[in-house]
Protein backbone atom coordinates (compact mmCIF):
# COMPACT_ATOMS: atom_id res chain seq x y z
CA UNK A 1 0.00 0.00 0.00
CA UNK A 2 2.43 3.22 -1.55
CA UNK A 3 2.33 6.33 0.01
CA UNK A 4 1.97 9.49 -1.91
CA UNK A 5 5.91 10.05 -1.09
CA UNK A 6 6.61 6.91 -3.30
CA UNK A 7 5.42 7.65 -6.62
CA UNK A 8 7.90 7.20 -9.09
CA UNK A 9 10.58 5.50 -5.86
CA UNK A 10 11.74 2.98 -8.15
CA UNK A 11 12.08 5.25 -11.49
CA UNK A 12 13.55 7.89 -9.23
CA UNK A 13 16.27 5.61 -7.79
CA UNK A 14 17.29 4.21 -11.12
CA UNK A 15 17.73 7.72 -12.14
CA UNK A 16 20.18 8.86 -9.73
CA UNK A 17 22.11 6.04 -10.07
CA UNK A 18 22.27 6.79 -13.33
CA UNK A 19 22.99 10.28 -12.91
CA UNK A 20 26.14 10.02 -10.88
CA UNK A 21 27.79 8.55 -13.83
CA UNK A 22 27.23 11.97 -15.53
CA UNK A 23 29.00 14.80 -15.36
CA UNK A 24 27.12 17.90 -13.70
CA UNK A 25 25.05 15.51 -11.25
CA UNK A 26 25.40 14.90 -7.95
CA UNK A 27 26.87 11.57 -6.46
CA UNK A 28 24.97 9.24 -4.47
CA UNK A 29 22.36 10.36 -1.87
CA UNK A 30 22.51 13.68 -3.44
CA UNK A 31 20.15 14.99 -6.33
CA UNK A 32 21.59 17.29 -9.46
CA UNK A 33 21.36 20.08 -6.97
CA UNK A 34 23.34 19.30 -4.39
CA UNK A 35 20.52 18.22 -2.33
CA UNK A 36 20.69 15.17 -0.01
CA UNK A 37 18.13 12.27 -0.93
CA UNK A 38 17.54 9.55 1.82
CA UNK A 39 14.99 6.57 1.14
CA UNK A 40 13.09 5.66 4.33
CA UNK A 41 10.84 2.52 4.36
CA UNK A 42 8.47 1.34 7.24
CA UNK A 43 5.43 -1.06 7.49
CA UNK A 44 2.07 -0.15 8.67
CA UNK A 45 -1.58 0.95 8.12
CA UNK A 46 -2.77 4.06 6.82
CA UNK A 47 -2.93 5.80 10.34
CA UNK A 48 1.09 5.26 10.41
CA UNK A 49 1.53 6.17 7.52
CA UNK A 50 -0.13 9.67 7.71
CA UNK A 51 1.62 10.50 10.67
CA UNK A 52 4.62 9.75 9.42
CA UNK A 53 4.57 11.50 6.04
CA UNK A 54 3.82 14.99 8.38
CA UNK A 55 6.73 14.23 10.72
CA UNK A 56 8.89 13.61 7.46
CA UNK A 57 7.46 16.88 5.91
CA UNK A 58 8.90 18.77 9.79
CA UNK A 59 12.37 17.16 9.37
CA UNK A 60 12.66 18.03 5.33
CA UNK A 61 11.59 22.02 7.02
CA UNK A 62 14.12 21.16 9.90
CA UNK A 63 16.93 20.16 7.48
CA UNK A 64 16.12 22.33 4.26
CA UNK A 65 19.30 20.43 2.27
CA UNK A 66 17.49 16.46 3.28
CA UNK A 67 14.73 14.95 0.61
CA UNK A 68 13.19 12.33 2.41
CA UNK A 69 11.42 9.25 -0.27
CA UNK A 70 9.11 7.41 1.68
CA UNK A 71 7.54 4.34 1.00
CA UNK A 72 5.55 1.39 3.23
CA UNK A 73 3.60 -1.61 2.82
CA UNK A 74 1.89 -4.19 4.98
CA UNK A 75 4.02 -5.91 7.32
CA UNK A 76 4.29 -9.38 5.11
CA UNK A 77 4.79 -7.92 1.68
CA UNK A 78 7.43 -5.06 3.67
CA UNK A 79 9.28 -7.99 5.01
CA UNK A 80 10.32 -9.90 1.37
CA UNK A 81 10.76 -6.14 -0.41
CA UNK A 82 13.34 -5.73 2.50
CA UNK A 83 14.96 -8.98 2.29
CA UNK A 84 15.48 -8.56 -1.55
CA UNK A 85 16.79 -5.24 -1.51
CA UNK A 86 19.28 -6.08 1.47
CA UNK A 87 20.35 -9.60 -0.56
CA UNK A 88 20.72 -7.18 -3.15
CA UNK A 89 22.88 -4.33 -1.69
CA UNK A 90 20.28 -2.20 -2.02
CA UNK A 91 18.73 -1.36 1.42
CA UNK A 92 17.20 1.91 1.78
CA UNK A 93 19.16 4.39 4.13
CA UNK A 94 16.59 4.16 7.24
CA UNK A 95 14.64 1.21 7.61
CA UNK A 96 12.06 0.16 10.57
CA UNK A 97 13.01 -2.73 11.50
CA UNK A 98 11.25 -6.11 13.42
CA UNK A 99 12.44 -7.40 16.30
CA UNK A 100 13.04 -10.79 14.71
CA UNK A 101 15.24 -8.73 11.76
CA UNK A 102 17.90 -7.35 13.92
CA UNK A 103 19.92 -11.09 14.45
CA UNK A 104 19.79 -11.63 10.74
CA UNK A 105 20.55 -8.54 9.34
CA UNK A 106 23.36 -7.59 11.42
CA UNK A 107 25.26 -10.79 11.02
CA UNK A 108 24.82 -10.20 7.23
CA UNK A 109 26.47 -6.64 7.02
CA UNK A 110 23.45 -5.11 6.00
CA UNK A 111 22.99 -2.46 9.06
CA UNK A 112 25.12 0.20 10.01
CA UNK A 113 26.95 0.41 13.75
CA UNK A 114 24.68 3.45 15.07
CA UNK A 115 27.52 4.03 17.83
CA UNK A 116 29.85 5.68 15.20
CA UNK A 117 27.45 8.31 14.52
CA UNK A 118 26.89 9.09 18.68
CA UNK A 119 28.01 12.98 17.54
CA UNK A 120 24.01 13.29 16.43
CA UNK A 121 22.73 9.91 17.25
CA UNK A 122 21.42 10.32 21.38
CA UNK A 123 20.33 7.85 23.63
CA UNK A 124 20.69 8.56 26.69
CA UNK A 125 17.23 8.71 27.78
CA UNK A 126 16.34 5.60 26.57
CA UNK A 127 16.01 2.91 29.05
CA UNK A 128 19.18 0.90 28.99
CA UNK A 129 17.46 -2.35 28.60
CA UNK A 130 15.49 -1.63 26.16
CA UNK A 131 18.25 0.20 24.21
CA UNK A 132 20.55 -3.36 24.76
CA UNK A 133 17.88 -5.34 22.45
CA UNK A 134 19.27 -3.22 19.42
CA UNK A 135 22.70 -4.60 20.05
CA UNK A 136 24.31 -7.75 18.37
CA UNK A 137 27.66 -9.24 19.97
CA UNK A 138 27.79 -5.99 21.81
CA UNK A 139 27.10 -3.56 18.87
CA UNK A 140 23.87 -1.16 18.54
CA UNK A 141 22.81 -2.17 14.86
CA UNK A 142 19.11 -0.36 15.86
CA UNK A 143 17.07 1.46 17.84
CA UNK A 144 13.81 0.84 19.18
CA UNK A 145 11.44 3.11 18.11
CA UNK A 146 8.44 2.05 20.97
CA UNK A 147 7.28 -0.18 23.42
CA UNK A 148 4.51 -2.36 22.81
CA UNK A 149 2.47 -5.80 23.68
CA UNK A 150 0.48 -8.28 22.27
CA UNK A 151 -3.52 -7.48 22.70
CA UNK A 152 -6.86 -8.76 22.19
CA UNK A 153 -8.46 -5.96 20.12
CA UNK A 154 -12.46 -6.39 19.61
CA UNK A 155 -15.46 -4.79 18.39
CA UNK A 156 -17.30 -3.29 21.22
CA UNK A 157 -20.35 -2.66 19.90
CA UNK A 158 -20.96 -6.04 19.01
CA UNK A 159 -19.21 -7.81 22.15
CA UNK A 160 -21.45 -5.84 24.26
CA UNK A 161 -24.82 -6.40 21.82
CA UNK A 162 -23.84 -10.39 22.50
CA UNK A 163 -24.40 -9.85 26.12
CA UNK A 164 -21.23 -12.26 26.29
CA UNK A 165 -19.52 -11.12 29.33
CA UNK A 166 -16.74 -8.26 28.39
CA UNK A 167 -13.29 -9.58 29.13
CA UNK A 168 -11.95 -8.75 32.33
CA UNK A 169 -8.07 -8.01 33.54
CA UNK A 170 -6.81 -11.39 32.85
CA UNK A 171 -8.05 -14.56 31.35
CA UNK A 172 -6.88 -18.18 30.53
CA UNK A 173 -6.85 -19.81 27.09
CA UNK A 174 -9.45 -22.25 28.24
CA UNK A 175 -11.65 -18.87 29.25
CA UNK A 176 -10.64 -17.30 26.33
CA UNK A 177 -11.61 -20.58 24.30
CA UNK A 178 -14.96 -20.99 26.13
CA UNK A 179 -15.46 -16.66 25.31
CA UNK A 180 -15.20 -17.22 21.92
CA UNK A 181 -17.26 -20.47 21.54
CA UNK A 182 -20.00 -17.55 23.33
CA UNK A 183 -19.33 -15.15 20.76
CA UNK A 184 -19.84 -17.19 18.09
CA UNK A 185 -22.83 -18.66 19.41
CA UNK A 186 -24.41 -15.03 20.02
CA UNK A 187 -23.31 -13.52 16.74
CA UNK A 188 -23.32 -15.85 14.20
CA UNK A 189 -19.92 -15.30 13.02
CA UNK A 190 -16.23 -16.45 14.13
CA UNK A 191 -15.52 -14.95 17.86
CA UNK A 192 -11.73 -14.83 16.79
CA UNK A 193 -9.09 -14.93 14.22
CA UNK A 194 -7.82 -18.27 14.11
CA UNK A 195 -4.37 -17.81 16.29
CA UNK A 196 -3.16 -21.31 15.12
CA UNK A 197 -1.21 -19.31 12.45
CA UNK A 198 0.17 -17.04 14.56
CA UNK A 199 4.03 -17.71 15.77
CA UNK A 200 3.18 -14.50 17.86
CA UNK A 201 0.22 -16.15 19.87
CA UNK A 202 2.10 -19.62 19.70
CA UNK A 203 4.96 -17.66 21.74
CA UNK A 204 2.35 -16.35 24.40
CA UNK A 205 0.94 -19.74 24.73
CA UNK A 206 4.39 -21.38 25.14
CA UNK A 207 5.37 -19.07 27.83
CA UNK A 208 2.63 -19.49 29.96
CA UNK A 209 3.31 -22.78 30.28
CA UNK A 210 6.94 -21.46 31.41
CA UNK A 211 8.31 -22.88 27.94
CA UNK A 212 9.86 -20.48 25.16
CA UNK A 213 10.50 -20.05 21.57
CA UNK A 214 13.73 -20.49 21.61
CA UNK A 215 16.41 -21.32 23.74
CA UNK A 216 19.62 -19.40 25.05
CA UNK A 217 21.85 -20.90 22.24
CA UNK A 218 19.22 -19.97 19.80
CA UNK A 219 17.65 -22.95 19.27
CA UNK A 220 14.22 -24.45 19.33
CA UNK A 221 12.49 -23.84 23.18
CA UNK A 222 9.78 -26.14 22.74
CA UNK A 223 9.15 -29.78 20.83
CA UNK A 224 7.02 -31.36 18.46
CA UNK A 225 4.53 -32.21 21.34
CA UNK A 226 3.93 -29.05 22.04
CA UNK A 227 3.28 -27.67 18.96
CA UNK A 228 0.98 -30.40 18.13
CA UNK A 229 -1.24 -29.43 21.50
CA UNK A 230 -1.27 -25.96 20.09
CA UNK A 231 -2.56 -27.22 16.99
CA UNK A 232 -4.50 -29.45 18.17
CA UNK A 233 -6.13 -26.77 20.36
CA UNK A 234 -6.39 -24.28 17.14
CA UNK A 235 -7.81 -26.87 15.08
CA UNK A 236 -10.86 -27.82 17.45
CA UNK A 237 -12.01 -24.63 17.57
CA UNK A 238 -11.87 -23.66 14.10
CA UNK A 239 -14.15 -26.90 13.72
CA UNK A 240 -16.23 -25.65 15.98
CA UNK A 241 -16.64 -22.33 14.27
CA UNK A 242 -15.43 -20.97 17.50
CA UNK A 243 -12.14 -18.97 15.28
CA UNK A 244 -12.15 -17.67 11.88
CA UNK A 245 -12.31 -20.40 8.79
CA UNK A 246 -9.06 -21.57 6.45
CA UNK A 247 -10.11 -19.82 3.89
CA UNK A 248 -10.19 -16.27 5.86
CA UNK A 249 -6.88 -17.18 7.82
CA UNK A 250 -4.68 -18.26 4.85
CA UNK A 251 -5.16 -14.82 3.50
CA UNK A 252 -3.66 -12.81 6.01
CA UNK A 253 -0.50 -10.57 4.70
CA UNK A 254 0.35 -8.74 7.98
CA UNK A 255 -2.47 -5.58 7.57
CA UNK A 256 -5.37 -5.21 9.91
CA UNK A 257 -7.47 -4.26 6.59
CA UNK A 258 -7.32 -8.25 5.86
CA UNK A 259 -7.97 -9.61 9.01
CA UNK A 260 -11.44 -10.96 10.08
CA UNK A 261 -11.57 -8.26 12.28
CA UNK A 262 -11.00 -5.74 10.34
CA UNK A 263 -13.36 -6.99 7.32
CA UNK A 264 -16.23 -7.37 9.77
CA UNK A 265 -16.20 -11.74 9.92
CA UNK A 266 -14.81 -11.75 13.40
CA UNK A 267 -15.19 -10.08 16.90
CA UNK A 268 -11.81 -10.43 18.60
CA UNK A 269 -8.09 -10.55 16.75
CA UNK A 270 -4.94 -10.75 18.91
CA UNK A 271 -2.12 -8.23 17.62
CA UNK A 272 0.33 -6.10 18.51
CA UNK A 273 -1.16 -3.14 20.14
CA UNK A 274 0.40 -0.29 17.83
CA UNK A 275 -1.07 -1.57 14.64
CA UNK A 276 -4.16 -2.24 16.57
CA UNK A 277 -5.10 1.29 16.17
CA UNK A 278 -6.10 0.90 12.76
CA UNK A 279 -8.58 -0.81 13.52
CA UNK A 280 -10.52 1.40 14.72
CA UNK A 281 -10.99 3.10 11.37
CA UNK A 282 -12.35 0.17 10.05
CA UNK A 283 -14.67 -1.33 13.00
CA UNK A 284 -17.75 0.79 13.52
CA UNK A 285 -18.62 -0.03 16.94
CA UNK A 286 -15.36 0.93 18.19
CA UNK A 287 -12.58 -1.25 19.52
CA UNK A 288 -11.23 -1.68 23.03
CA UNK A 289 -7.98 -3.56 24.19
CA UNK A 290 -7.82 -7.02 26.50
CA UNK A 291 -5.01 -9.08 27.76
CA UNK A 292 -3.64 -11.70 25.83
CA UNK A 293 -4.69 -15.30 27.67
CA UNK A 294 -2.46 -16.71 30.50
CA UNK A 295 -1.64 -20.42 31.33
CA UNK A 296 -4.01 -22.49 33.06
CA UNK A 297 -2.16 -21.56 36.61
CA UNK A 298 -2.23 -17.51 35.67
CA UNK A 299 1.31 -17.57 34.48
CA UNK A 300 1.65 -14.81 32.14
CA UNK A 301 3.16 -15.18 28.58
CA UNK A 302 2.50 -11.58 26.90
CA UNK A 303 5.57 -9.40 28.02
CA UNK A 304 6.84 -5.69 26.79
CA UNK A 305 8.99 -5.34 24.02
CA UNK A 306 10.28 -3.20 21.65
CA UNK A 307 7.10 -2.57 19.35
CA UNK A 308 9.80 -1.90 16.53
CA UNK A 309 13.09 -0.81 15.76
CA UNK A 310 14.69 1.74 13.16
CA UNK A 311 18.11 0.93 11.57
CA UNK A 312 20.81 2.60 9.08
CA UNK A 313 22.14 0.71 5.63
CA UNK A 314 26.10 -0.14 6.27
CA UNK A 315 25.99 1.36 2.61
CA UNK A 316 24.25 4.77 2.79
CA UNK A 317 25.83 7.45 1.13
CA UNK A 318 24.97 9.86 3.77
CA UNK A 319 25.39 8.17 7.42
CA UNK A 320 25.56 11.26 9.21
CA UNK A 321 22.06 12.30 8.02
CA UNK A 322 20.61 9.50 8.29
CA UNK A 323 21.58 8.78 11.63
CA UNK A 324 19.68 12.65 12.33
CA UNK A 325 16.43 11.40 10.76
CA UNK A 326 16.88 8.13 13.71
CA UNK A 327 17.47 10.76 16.35
CA UNK A 328 14.45 12.70 14.77
CA UNK A 329 12.01 9.95 15.19
CA UNK A 330 13.47 9.03 18.81
CA UNK A 331 14.41 12.23 20.42
CA UNK A 332 11.90 15.19 18.51
CA UNK A 333 8.87 16.48 20.82
CA UNK A 334 7.16 17.80 17.88
CA UNK A 335 7.63 14.51 16.34
CA UNK A 336 6.54 12.75 19.12
CA UNK A 337 3.40 14.61 19.40
CA UNK A 338 2.87 13.73 15.53
CA UNK A 339 3.36 9.97 15.68
CA UNK A 340 1.51 9.55 18.90
CA UNK A 341 1.84 5.60 19.74
CA UNK A 342 1.33 4.48 15.95
CA UNK A 343 4.73 2.78 16.77
CA UNK A 344 4.52 1.93 20.17
CA UNK A 345 4.71 4.21 23.38
CA UNK A 346 7.94 5.90 23.05
CA UNK A 347 10.93 4.96 24.23
CA UNK A 348 12.32 8.59 25.14
CA UNK A 349 11.78 8.68 28.75
CA UNK A 350 11.12 12.47 28.78
CA UNK A 351 8.93 12.70 26.13
CA UNK A 352 6.49 9.33 26.85
CA UNK A 353 6.28 11.75 30.18
CA UNK A 354 5.78 14.63 28.56
CA UNK A 355 3.07 13.49 25.87
CA UNK A 356 1.95 10.74 28.07
CA UNK A 357 -0.87 13.03 29.34
CA UNK A 358 -1.58 14.50 26.32
CA UNK A 359 -2.46 11.30 24.25
CA UNK A 360 -5.89 11.15 22.64
CA UNK A 361 -8.10 8.71 20.92
CA UNK A 362 -6.65 5.15 20.38
CA UNK A 363 -3.25 6.27 21.52
CA UNK A 364 -4.97 7.05 25.05
CA UNK A 365 -6.06 3.64 25.02
CA UNK A 366 -2.93 2.19 23.79
CA UNK A 367 -1.20 4.17 26.36
CA UNK A 368 -3.97 3.03 29.67
CA UNK A 369 -3.80 -0.69 28.45
CA UNK A 370 0.03 -0.73 28.79
CA UNK A 371 -0.46 1.00 32.70
CA UNK A 372 -2.78 -1.87 33.41
CA UNK A 373 -0.32 -4.20 32.53
CA UNK A 374 2.71 -2.53 34.28
CA UNK A 375 4.44 -4.71 37.01
CA UNK A 376 2.44 -7.99 35.58
CA UNK A 377 4.74 -9.38 33.17
CA UNK A 378 7.39 -11.34 32.65
CA UNK A 379 10.65 -9.90 31.27
CA UNK A 380 11.18 -10.20 27.19
CA UNK A 381 12.91 -13.25 25.44
CA UNK A 382 15.92 -12.74 23.82
CA UNK A 383 15.93 -11.50 20.31
CA UNK A 384 14.97 -14.53 18.32
CA UNK A 385 18.20 -16.01 15.90
CA UNK A 386 18.17 -14.98 12.26
CA UNK A 387 16.79 -18.26 11.13
CA UNK A 388 13.11 -17.50 13.04
CA UNK A 389 12.38 -14.79 10.46
CA UNK A 390 11.92 -17.02 7.47
CA UNK A 391 10.56 -19.46 9.85
CA UNK A 392 7.37 -17.30 11.03
CA UNK A 393 6.43 -17.76 7.06
CA UNK A 394 6.95 -21.70 7.54
CA UNK A 395 4.72 -21.58 10.84
CA UNK A 396 1.82 -20.19 8.79
CA UNK A 397 2.62 -22.38 5.68
CA UNK A 398 2.46 -25.86 7.80
CA UNK A 399 -0.94 -24.86 9.76
CA UNK A 400 -2.58 -23.82 6.73
CA UNK A 401 -2.11 -27.75 5.67
CA UNK A 402 -3.87 -28.41 9.17
CA UNK A 403 -6.45 -25.79 8.53
CA UNK A 404 -7.46 -27.78 4.81
CA UNK A 405 -7.18 -30.90 6.63
CA UNK A 406 -4.43 -32.11 4.66
CA UNK A 407 -2.16 -32.50 7.06
CA UNK A 408 -3.22 -33.49 11.26
CA UNK A 409 -1.50 -31.29 13.68
CA UNK A 410 1.00 -33.99 14.94
CA UNK A 411 1.83 -34.75 10.97
CA UNK A 412 2.28 -30.61 10.82
CA UNK A 413 4.30 -30.50 14.18
CA UNK A 414 6.71 -32.89 13.16
CA UNK A 415 7.50 -30.90 10.08
CA UNK A 416 7.81 -27.76 11.20
CA UNK A 417 10.30 -28.95 14.00
CA UNK A 418 12.54 -31.09 11.51
CA UNK A 419 12.47 -27.83 9.37
CA UNK A 420 13.00 -25.14 11.83
CA UNK A 421 15.88 -27.26 12.91
CA UNK A 422 17.23 -27.10 9.74
CA UNK A 423 16.83 -23.17 9.17
CA UNK A 424 18.65 -22.78 12.74
CA UNK A 425 21.71 -24.89 11.47
CA UNK A 426 22.12 -23.02 8.40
Amino acid sequence: MPGHRTKGFYASAAALALCALLAGCGGPGETAGGRIVLRYTWWGNPDRAERTERAVALFERQHPNVDVTTSFSGYDAYKQKLATQAAGGDAPDVMQLDYRQIDQYASGGVLLDLAKQKSVLRTAEIDQGLLATGRVDGVQYAIPQGRGTETVAYDVETWKKSGVPLPGESWTWSQWADTMRALAKKTGKPGATDPGQSEDSFEVWLRGQGKALYNGDGGLGFTADDLTRWWTFTDGLRREGAVSPAEQTTQLDGSVENTPLGRGTSVTDANWDAPASGFAALVEGGVALAPMPSGEDGTPGQYFKPSMFVGVSANTARPKEAAQLVDFLINDREAAKILGASRGIPVNETIRDEIGPRLKDFDRTIADFQTSLEGKLKDPPQAPPSGDNALQSTFQRDYDQVSYARMSPREAAENYVTEAKAELRS
